[in-house]
């Protein structure tokens, strides 16, 4: 329950655990409060989020229809810099050009699910959301309201034509080992990058340059940042080929 009472003076909040998160992050208050003021998040449901976050497919199933998990993009549990990381609850809510509206934090993480994951919006109140939401605004805790993290979102790539015949040389060169030769990438432990199980093509990751922008940066693996920009370009040109599963049209407002 939320117990508020407000005075000219001072305003008081009983909020207990997540619930002052939740709130102030989808900008439901009436007066954003700073995130010094906030109840503390409890470990356990901090530690459920960080579950969810790297064990998708496993841990939220009945919203999941790919075999990626959230740490698969946002890599190393969202912490990586130039790897999307999660950082990001002060920034919210945010003006989408993507989505054309503004976001709140859970819009943002419904966005992610029917996209990303090819799989339903997760209801803002279910214990899902509630999770993750707590996860992210933990590794939120040391920003200010409205500061850019550094290293948020990808690096820049410069404007290039890419060739998904010579991307396909190197993706069979440096991708294949992990991701596999047909894409489906190996589950728990390498995503797959086109076919039934993997991102639909309402994802970001479906548009070029931030694949490939991505790419530059944190791939392959084992030697991230070894593939020039052309390259980059390239082996998301021809990823970007092949086929995936659509965008379910229900859910085109997310």
């Amino acid at each position: 329950m939320l117990a508020a009472q407000f005075t000219k003076k001072r305003t008081w909040l009983v909020i207990p655990g997540i619930a002052l998160a939740c709130f102030f992050l989808a900008g439901t208050l009436g007066r954003p409060l700073h995130a010094a003021q906030a109840a503390p998040i409890s470990k356990k449901l901090i530690k459920q989020g960080q579950n969810i976050f790297e064990h998708t497919p496993d841990k939220a199933s009945q919203y999941v229809g790919s075999t990626l998990s959230c740490s698969d993009c946002h890599i190393n549990g969202g912490t990586t810099e130039f790897a999307a990381p999660v950082n990001v609850a002060q920034l919210y809510p945010l003006q989408s050009k993507s989505a054309g509206r503004t976001l709140t934090l859970v819009d943002r993480i419904q966005r992610c699910f029917v996209r990303s994951e090819n799989g339903k919006p997760v209801p803002a109140d279910s214990p899902v959301m509630t999770a993750l939401v707590a996860y992210i605004t933990h590794l939120s805790q040391n920003e200010a309201k409205g500061q850019v993290p550094k290293g948020r979102g990808l690096v820049p790539v410069p404007e290039l034509t890419g060739n998904p015949s010579r991307g396909a040389s190197i993706y069979q060169a440096q991708c294949s080992m992990c991701h596999e030769a047909n894409g489906e990438g190996i589950p728990g432990s390498f995503p797959p990058l086109w076919g039934p199980h993997s991102f639909n093509d309402g994802a970001g990751m479906y548009q070029i340059p931030k694949m490939a922008a991505f790419v530059l940066h944190n791939m392959p693996q084992s030697s991230p940042g070894s593939l020039t920009a052309q390259q980059a370009i390239d082996v998301a040109a021809y990823v970007h080929s092949q086929p995936r599963p659509k965008l379910d049209p229900a859910n085109s407002k997310y």
